[in-house]
C-alpha cells in the first residue's frame, strides 16, 4: 500500500434497493491518488470493495446534515466531475470528522491541480465549429439520478430541487446577515465585522449583552416589521457545541430559550435547508394577546474559520398552515453567528450573535409599540441563556450530535412534495445566481477583505506604485454603441432592472507583495471592457450562448476583438441565463489571462474566481451573497467552450447543492438588490501578481419578467 494520508472509520452512505438498510460502517483509506473503502481495517494486498481516482477534475461535495436510518449523519460525496456516475458518498456521526476527511481530499485534489503544467497550456478544451448544436453533456442539474452508483442515497423526493453547501451559501430567500462588508469598518477584528458605523448602533447593554439596532430603512417592508436587532455575547464553549444548542429542538432549549415554546420539522429540503414549525413562548400581557407562531426555512453552514452560520426566514408550507389560537408572525430574517475566539484561562470561547428582523402581526403590533420591542429582546435574550446553560454545565464529553427533531407531517407526507413549494424553490433558484459564493471554496483570503483604516493606510503606501502600475493608460476606445443585450444599461444610481460597469476599486485583490505580507490593494483598471450584458430564460439550461447569431461575442468577432462570456445558469422549472460579454482588442501572450483562455480545463477551475458583492439589500440577504472571493471551478461546474474569437465559462450553479441553498434565501427579494460582481483569474505566483480583474458589473433590481427567450438556433 502505498503512503497514506488518512484513514478511519466512517459510515458508508447510501440505500441499497434490497433487503432491509443498515448502517454499514466502512474503513475508508485516503491516498495520493486513490480513495477507497474496505469491509475492515485493510491488510496487506487486501481489495478494497470501491475506489475511486483521485485527480485534478474531483470534487468533495458538502452535503451537510441528513436522517440516516433514524441517526443524524454529516454527507460527504466525492466524484469527478467528467464522470460523475462514479461517486463516493460518506458519512460521519459528528461534524468534526466529516471536516478533517474534507480538507484532506481536498488537499489531495489541490495537490493534482498544482501539479499540472504550471502555464495551463495544455489545450484539451472544446473547440468549437460552426454547425455544432451544443457544446455540452447534461450537468447533475438536469438529471441528479444520473450521477448516483446504484448504492449510493436515492433522492426520494426528484421533483425538489437539491440545495448544496458551498460551503454554504443559504437559499435565496434567506438574506445571509453574517457576510456584510463595509469599507468603512474600524475594527480589524473580523468577528465585529458585522458592527459597521454605517449600519449598526449600540441601543442598550443588557444581560451582559450588547443589544444593537439596524439604522438602514427597508423600502419594501411594512410599518408594523421591527428594525433588525441583534445581541452579542461571549460563551465560554466551542462553536461545534453552542451550534448543537441552536440547531436542537428538544427539551434542552428550554433551559436557555425563555421565547421557545414547542419545535418541530416540517420537511428536510436537503442537508443544510429544512422548513420548521417554531411556536413562541412571549410573555407579554398573555392573558390578552394571542400568542404567536412561525413557519419558516432555517440554512446553515460552516465556514472556513471554524464559526457557524444559521439563517432562517418564514415561508409558507401546505403542512404548516395557520394553527387554532395562534397569530403567525413574519420572520423577515434571522439567525445565529458562531465565531471563534482565543481561549482564556484554557477554556474555549466564542462570540454569538443573534439578529432578528420580525413582525409579530396582530392588533398589539399597531396598537402598543412596546409590544414588539419587549417580546423582540425576550427572543435576544437567548444569548444570554446558552451562556449562561454552558456556565453551569459540564457534561461536555461526548462529540456534538445534532438531534433528529420530531417531523410535524406523517411520514407519507414527506413524499408528496408540494407543487408549490417546487414553484417557489424554481424561483428561488432565479434570485441568488451570484449567492452560491461559499467560504469552502474560497481562496482563504476573507480575512484580508477589511481592515483598520491604519491598515488601510498602510497598504495603500506599501503598494502604491503597483496601484498606480494598473492605472495604464488605455489605449483607443472600443465603440460600445457596436453591442447590444436585452438587459438595459443604465448609469443612473436610482435606476431598475438594469447594468453598468462596477468601479474597480470597490473590490480589493491581491498585491504584487501578498506572497509575502498578504495584503491586498484596490483592484483599479479592468483588463476588459463589459460592451453587454443578456437576461435569458427558457424551459432548458441555455448552453453555449455565444453561438447566437448578431449577440456580442459575434459582433466582436467580426471586428477582430476578443471575448470572454460568462453564463450563470439558474435551474429550475422555469431556467434563467445571466451573460456578461467583455471585450478586448487582443490578448497579451504569456499573460495569466491568456493562459487561462488556452489553458485546460483543470488550471480554469483552480484560476477561475468571482468577488461578490451586495451594497444595497437586506441584511439576511448581505450576509448570504457576501464579499469572500470565491472559486468557482472548485465550488460548481463550470464547462468551457473555447471559439474562434472567443472563451464562454458556462456556470452551472445547478451542480451544487449548496449553491442551490444559497439561491432560495434571497427570491422574495430579488427586485430590491443591487449586486456587484468581479471576474479575474486567481494570481498564484509573484510573477502573476499583483491581480487584475477582468471585469465587474453592478445588475440593480432586476425583475424576473424582463428576461427573454433567446434564439440559439445555429441557423
Amino acid at each position: 500500500m502505498s503512503k497514506v494520508i488518512y484513514e478511519g472509520w466512517m459510515v458508508r452512505y447510501g440505500r441499497r434497493k434490497i433487503g432491509r438498510s443498515f448502517i454499514h460502517m466502512r474503513y475508508f483509506v485516503l491516498e495520493p491518488r486513490v480513495l477507497a473503502y474496505y469491509k475492515k481495517k485493510p491488510q496487506d494486498n487486501q481489495v478494497p470493495i470501491k475506489t475511486l481516482l483521485i485527480d485534478g477534475n474531483c470534487r468533495v461535495e458538502d452535503r451537510g446534515l441528513k436522517t440516516h436510518h433514524g441517526l443524524m449523519v454529516y454527507v460527504l460525496s466525492v466524484y469527478n466531475q467528467k464522470e460523475k456516475y462514479h461517486r463516493i458518498t460518506m458519512a460521519a456521526f459528528n461534524i468534526q470528522e466529516a471536516l478533517i476527511w474534507k480538507e484532506k481530499i481536498q488537499f489531495v485534489i489541490d495537490q493534482h491541480q498544482e501539479s499540472q503544467v504550471p502555464n495551463g497550456n495544455k489545450y484539451v478544451s472544446f473547440e468549437y465549429k460552426s454547425g455544432m448544436d451544443n457544446g455540452r453533456a447534461a450537468s447533475s442539474s438536469d438529471h441528479e439520478s444520473q450521477f448516483s452508483a446504484q448504492e449510493d442515497e436515492d433522492d426520494s423526493n426528484p421533483n425538489l430541487l437539491r440545495r448544496t453547501t458551498i460551503g454554504n451559501g443559504p437559499p435565496d430567500s434567506v438574506f445571509d446577515w453574517t457576510r456584510e462588508i463595509d469599507l468603512e469598518l474600524t475594527n480589524q477584528n473580523a468577528n465585529n465585522q458585522a458592527f459597521s458605523r454605517k449600519h449598526w448602533r449600540l441601543l442598550q447593554c443588557q444581560n451582559g449583552l450588547r443589544i444593537f439596532e439596524e439604522l438602514l430603512e427597508v423600502e419594501y417592508l411594512p410599518r408594523s416589521c421591527s428594525r433588525a436587532m441583534k445581541a452579542v455575547g461571549v460563551v465560554e464553549a466551542t462553536c461545534e457545541e453552542i451550534f448543537e444548542q441552536v440547531m436542537s429542538m428538544d427539551g434542552t432549549r428550554f433551559e436557555w430559550d425563555c421565547s421557545f415554546q414547542y419545535g418541530s420539522l416540517v420537511e428536510e429540503v436537503d442537508g443544510h435547508t429544512a422548513i420548521l414549525y417554531h411556536r413562541l413562548q412571549l410573555d407579554w400581557f398573555s392573558t390578552v394577546v394571542w400568542p404567536r407562531d412561525l413557519c419558516y426555512v432555517r440554512y446553515w453552514r460552516r465556514n472556513d474559520d471554524g464559526s457557524y452560520v444559521v439563517l432562517f426566514r418564514s415561508r409558507d408550507h401546505e403542512n404548516c398552515g395557520p394553527q387554532p389560537g395562534y397569530v403567525r408572525a413574519h420572520v423577515e430574517s434571522g439567525g445565529f453567528n458562531i465565531s471563534p475566539l482565543k481561549p482564556r484561562n484554557g477554556r474555549p470561547r466564542s462570540q454569538v450573535q443573534h439578529l432578528i428582523q420580525i413582525d409579530l402581526k396582530g392588533w398589539g403590533v399597531g396598537y402598543i409599540s412596546s409590544f414588539q420591542q419587549h417580546c423582540l429582546l425576550q427572543m435576544l435574550n437567548s444569548v444570554a441563556g446558552l451562556r449562561e446553560w454552558f456556565a453551569q454545565t459540564d457534561e461536555r464529553g461526548a462529540p456534538p450530535r445534532i438531534p433528529v427533531m420530531v417531523n410535524m407531517a406523517s411520514a407519507s407526507v414527506s413524499s408528496k412534495k408540494s407543487l408549490k413549494l417546487q414553484d417557489s424553490s424554481d424561483q428561488i433558484n432565479t434570485a441568488g445566481r451570484n449567492s452560491a459564493m461559499l467560504d469552502e471554496y474560497s481562496d482563504d483570503d476573507e480575512e484580508f477583505q477589511i481592515a483598520e483604516d491604519e491598515q488601510e493606510v498602510g497598504w495603500f503606501l506599501r503598494g502604491i506604485s503597483q496601484y498606480e502600475a494598473l492605472e495604464e493608460e488605455p489605449g483607443d476606445k472600443i465603440d460600445l454603441s457596436w453591442f447590444v443585450g436585452n438587459l438595459r444599461y443604465d448609469e443612473r444610481e436610482k435606476a431598475r432592472d438594469c447594468w453598468k460597469v462596477s468601479d474597480g476599486n470597490n473590490f480589493r485583490v491581491r498585491s504584487k507583495n501578498f506572497c509575502f505580507d498578504k495584503t491586498k490593494i484596490p483592484a483599479g483598471k479592468h483588463l476588459m471592457d463589459l460592451v453587454a450584458v443578456d437576461w435569458f430564460k427558457d424551459t432548458k439550461r441555455m448552453d453555449h450562448v455565444a453561438r447566437r447569431q448578431g449577440c456580442a461575442a459575434q459582433v466582436a468577432s467580426e471586428k477582430g476583438l476578443f471575448t470572454v462570456v460568462f453564463n450563470l445558469q439558474v435551474p429550475g422549472s422555469t431556467h434563467y441565463s445571466m451573460v456578461f460579454y467583455f471585450v478586448t482588442k487582443a490578448l497579451v501572450p504569456g499573460s495569466l489571462l491568456q493562459r487561462f483562455v488556452d489553458g485546460d480545463d483543470e488550471f480554469r477551475n483552480s484560476r477561475f474566481k468571482l468577488i461578490p458583492s451586495v451594497p444595497k439589500g437586506s441584511w439576511i440577504v448581505r450576509q448570504s451573497v457576501g464579499s469572500t472571493p470565491c472559486l468557482l471551478g472548485k465550488a460548481v461546474d463550470c464547462n468551457y467552450i473555447r471559439g474562434p474569437k472567443y472563451l464562454e465559462v458556462d456556470v452551472d450553479i445547478g451542480s451544487s447543492t449548496v449553491a442551490n441553498g444559497v439561491l432560495g434565501l434571497v427570491v422574495g427579494v430579488i427586485t430590491t438588490l443591487v449586486v456587484d460582481m468581479a471576474f479575474l483569474v486567481q494570481a498564484n505566483a509573484t510573477d502573476e501578481l499583483p491581480e487584475r480583474l477582468i471585469g465587474a458589473v453592478r445588475v440593480s433590481h432586476i425583475e424576473l419578467s424582463s428576461a427573454i427567450v433567446p434564439n440559439l438556433d445555429p441557423s
